[in-house]
């Protein structure tokens, strides 16, 4: 199994009153498919898993899910306990579950590998370790990724890092079969540069033709450095704006504003992004479509 290219992780629309707007959700995901992403990521942090009650995870599930297997698209689906993992047996278009590194108790890396193998050995899917540690608390050296990455059952990473020395070793020396995701929208084009296959990118709800092309660029052949380094650029300041506060705030007022959702509300503790935040990411859209249209 490869993952590669941009995966988008769906934000959970809301109608007027509050409800998840289904049909939304599943237009966003065609949306976005047609656009050029290789795939979906269900119930990822992005979708305000903590705010949805049981039966709205599996009803949005069940959409994505549904799509996915129309598009014969990958679909990563955020689980990270062993009863969410053991719940996906028999969902057969789920391609990996996303599984974040412990949260909150720090529990070092020896018990964060510890924990991970455990899951692993239960799931009925394939893992895709979630590294987020400025989320987390919890930081973990190359060589403990290195560790997951020999794992039976542990395919790949969503590295929330920078684009830094780690970064680098970890990717100029990963064993077969273990793919690493840019999860840090803003780093995307460093991140390729180093050798990730693709990213999970809450961004590219917007734009997301121009991300495919940045990750399809990367990974040519040959790359014409002058080009994308400009794409690059206008995408890394369209994800800065819209991660100007909380996400997915922004990503929903800008998707709203364009009236692909019904309202841009979140969920407490998230409050709606302000309308100059919404604004300015609005703008740094329209200044990636030139880098689009001329290519």
């Amino acid at each position: 199994m490869a993952l590669t290219g941009v995966l988008v992780p769906l934000v959970t629309p809301f109608d007027q009153r509050g409800a998840v707007a289904f049909d939304a959700l599943e237009s966003l995901a065609r949306r976005v498919l047609d656009d050029g992403a290789t795939g979906l990521v269900a119930l990822g942090t992005t979708a305000e898993p903590s705010s949805l009650s049981a039966a709205e995870r599996q009803a949005i599930l069940d959409v994505v899910e549904r799509v996915a297997e129309d598009r014969r698209a990958t679909l990563l689906v955020g689980a990270s306990s062993a009863e969410d993992l053991v719940a996906l047996r028999g969902r057969a278009a789920v391609t990996a579950a996303l599984t974040l590194v412990p949260p909150f108790v720090r529990p070092g890396e020896a018990g964060t590998v510890a924990h991970l193998t455990a899951l692993a050995r239960l799931s009925p899917v394939p893992l895709v370790v979630y590294h987020v540690p400025h989320r987390t608390g919890q930081e973990l050296r190359p060589d403990a990724l290195r560790r997951l990455a020999h794992v039976d059952g542990i395919v790949g990473t969503k590295l929330s890092t920078p684009a830094d020395a780690a970064a680098a070793a970890l990717l100029g020396d990963l064993p077969d079969g273990f793919d690493v995701l840019a999860g840090d929208d803003a780093v995307l084009a460093p991140m390729l540069a180093l050798g990730a296959t693709g990213g999970v990118l809450a961004s590219a709800h917007l734009a997301t033709a121009a991300f495919a092309r940045l990750v399809a660029a990367w990974a040519g052949p040959r790359v014409d450095t002058a080009s994308t380094r400009e794409l690059g650029a206008r995408l890394a300041r369209l994800s800065a704006a819209c991660f100007a506060e909380p996400n997915p705030a922004v990503v929903k007022g800008a998707l709203h504003a364009q009236g692909r959702i019904p309202t841009a509300a979140v969920r407490l503790p998230l409050l709606p992004a302000s309308a100059a935040s919404v604004d300015a990411a609005l703008a740094a859209l329209d200044a990636v479509e030139p880098a689009v249209t001329q290519a």
